[in-house]
């Protein structure tokens, strides 16, 4: 099998794009990412993956890769196919690419796009709350954030934390978010603020909860020979995985591990030949503090009970131990719906790259990207490796 990696990178702005279409994000985010390899055209590309959570609920469009294939021009002969996975629908597309780049494909392109907000906030929630298990949980008015914060009031409780432990994590999110231009919130917080805010969904208040807003963003997927041709420091895809679990809560045998983050994480770690420990730098489903304590502890960061306290310590920050949401997160970046997990990737890459700006991980060379679809339902990871 081939190795993978990545030759082009593209991204909107996350943010309320009223005057533009699902298209014409898609198209802008493509074509930047086909722009950054001039020896790689349309016509080359062998097959097009596009992640979205929303296709037919908000947008009124199936068959969405044959759809962007006609908008891109490309050939009418590829494979164009829409994944869906929930929030993880974008990473889920760059896993098909992937395997098919490892199997014989030489160019792949990989799209994650969603555009809601034309569509009014119950459309929006509704949509979302498919995500859940659709006859036990959405039909009874669950929603995704609600599940959230049952969750976070049990952590509360089972390891004596009030609701401003979990300030570290937006915090880090908006200091970061601050310094990346694509960010929907480019502004700091601070605990004052933190405390003073609304709920939502108690104990989840509204410096805790995540937007979810329109974007696109895309990737260039190539084999190694055609990596070999190009420019500068080379990305390599050594490792990914998929898991999954029962949409429902109640279902599982204890909510509050994240048991799908912990066993993609391992396989595509291992498949990579590393360990956590030999992480530089992470992506992470992190629409509240919770998400990101959850993940954390799953995958062995950091011991049940203590991501709180190591967030707290710093150890989050680019200059941390674990560095999360350097490119502001879902809080600070925006939530991007299925399209989060190409938006994650292409910001590990530029950490690898060294071209993270204000935000960089000193001697980053190892990346991990992991977007959870539902409460923790589905997980894709992707571990990044630099190569000189």
């Amino acid at each position: 099998m081939s190795n993978v990696y990545i030759a082009g990178m593209g991204a909107t702005a996350v943010g309320e794009h009223y005057q533009r279409s699902l298209a014409d994000l898609a198209s802008e985010a493509a074509r930047t990412a086909l722009m950054n390899v001039p020896s790689i055209a349309p016509h080359h590309i062998g097959a097009l993956y596009v992640g979205s959570a929303f296709s037919e609920e908000l947008y009124g469009q199936s068959q969405l890769g044959a759809y962007l294939a006609s908008m891109l021009g490309l050939s009418p002969s590829i494979p164009a196919l829409r994944v869906e996975a929930a929030g993880a629908s974008g990473a889920l597309a760059l896993y098909q690419a992937v395997q098919a780049v490892q199997h014989g494909l030489p160019v792949a392109l990989v799209i994650g796009v969603e555009k809601v907000t034309d569509h009014l906030e119950d459309e929006i929630e509704a949509a979302q709350a498919m995500a859940t298990d659709s006859n036990e949980e959405a039909l009874h008015g669950v929603t995704l954030t609600a599940q959230w914060a049952m969750l976070m009031r049990r952590y509360m409780y089972e390891y004596g934390y009030s609701a401003d432990a979990f300030a570290p994590f937006p915090i880090n999110a908006h200091a970061n978010g601050a310094k990346n231009p694509l960010a929907l919130y480019r502004f700091p917080i601070d605990a004052g603020k933190y405390r003073k805010a609304a709920q939502i969904a108690s104990p989840i208040n509204m410096l805790d909860c995540s937007t979810l807003a329109d974007g696109a963003a895309a990737l260039l997927i190539v084999n190694e020979n055609l990596a070999r041709e190009l420019d500068g420091v080379r990305i390599r895809i050594a490792g990914a995985a998929v898991a999954t679990d029962h949409p429902a809560l109640h279902r599982r045998r204890n909510p509050l591990d994240l048991s799908v983050a912990r066993a993609s994480a391992h396989i595509a770690l291992g498949r990579a030949h590393l360990g956590v420990g030999d992480v530089n730098v992470w992506e992470l489903t992190d629409p509240h503090g919770i998400a990101a304590t959850l993940a954390l502890e799953a995958i062995g960061c950091y011991e049940t009970g203590t991501a709180p306290r190591h967030a707290a310590e710093g150890a989050i920050t680019p200059g941390g131990k674990t560095p999360i949401a350097t490119a502001g997160g879902y809080k600070a970046r925006g939530d991007v719906g299925g399209a989060t997990g190409i938006y994650q990737v292409i910001e590990i890459a530029q950490q690898l790259r060294g071209q993270a700006g204000a935000t960089q991980v000193t001697n980053a060379r190892v990346g991990f990207a992991q977007s959870l679809g539902g409460i923790g339902t589905t997980a894709v990871s992707h571990v990044l490796i630099r190569e000189s």
